[in-house]
Order: structure tokens, then C-alpha cells, then sequence
């Protein structure tokens, strides 16, 4: 089998420091996905949870924080995700240093909360 990899452009980093983060292979839904250029993906810097970190056969999905303000997240989206033809492999961040202001959305406090390992700089 052949397989193809399509760059749509470059690579958005969302760390603030390259050389100190820890990563682990996620499957990332294709229900919160953008269209981008006729694709659908799901954005690096994306804050995911799902319970993906106690069963890796869960699809990491977005963050959601409940009425009484715990929120599941449990990673954060490395590199942009094509779910264009579905669930898609990625990678989520669950230790590291992350620039604030390169991510899609700020997270809100809850969220930063529950990412004990992640150190939010702006």
C-alpha cells in the first residue's frame, strides 16, 4: 500500500519551548472539526479530552466543562488532524510548556486546572 502525505502549509507551533514536552497518539473524532481549503480538520492546539488517557481505544474529542465547572481535559491537540474521511491518528500534548497565544481558542480556567502538566505562557 502507498501511502501519500498532503502538507497544506506550515507547521503551527504551539509550544514555547520546542525542547521539553511529552506526547502520546490519540484518535481525534471528526465531530469538532473546521473546513479548511475543502478539508475538515481539527486544529493543533484543540483542548481534548473524551477519557482517552484511561482507554486508548476512545476517540479524544473537545474539551467540555460541566454545570458544576469540572472540566474533562485531559491533552492538547499537537499538530493539525485532517478528519476529512473520518477519525483520524494525532497526537496530544499532555506535558509541556504551551504559548497561550497560539492557541485556537484561550482555555478557560477549569481547563487549565484539570491539565495539572501543562504550564500555559503568554
Amino acid at each position: 500500500m502507498k501511502f501519500t502525505e498532503t502538507v497544506y502549509s506550515n507547521k503551527k507551533e504551539i509550544l514555547k519551548f520546542p525542547d521539553h514536552y511529552v506526547n502520546i497518539a490519540v484518535t481525534v473524532s471528526d465531530q469538532d472539526a473546521i473546513t479548511v481549503d475543502g478539508k475538515k480538520v481539527v486544529p493543533a492546539g484543540t483542548i481534548l479530552g473524551g477519557g482517552f488517557l484511561a482507554d486508548d481505544t476512545v476517540e479524544a474529542t473537545r474539551a467540555e466543562t460541566t454545570e458544576e465547572g469540572v472540566s474533562n481535559a485531559e491533552g492538547i491537540l499537537f499538530n493539525d488532524v485532517d478528519v476529512t474521511h473520518g477519525p483520524a491518528k494525532g497526537a496530544a500534548l499532555i506535558h509541556g510548556f504551551v504559548a497561550i497565544d497560539k492557541l485556537p481558542e484561550a482555555p478557560t480556567a477549569e481547563e487549565v486546572a484539570a491539565l495539572k502538566q501543562i504550564t500555559f505562557i503568554k
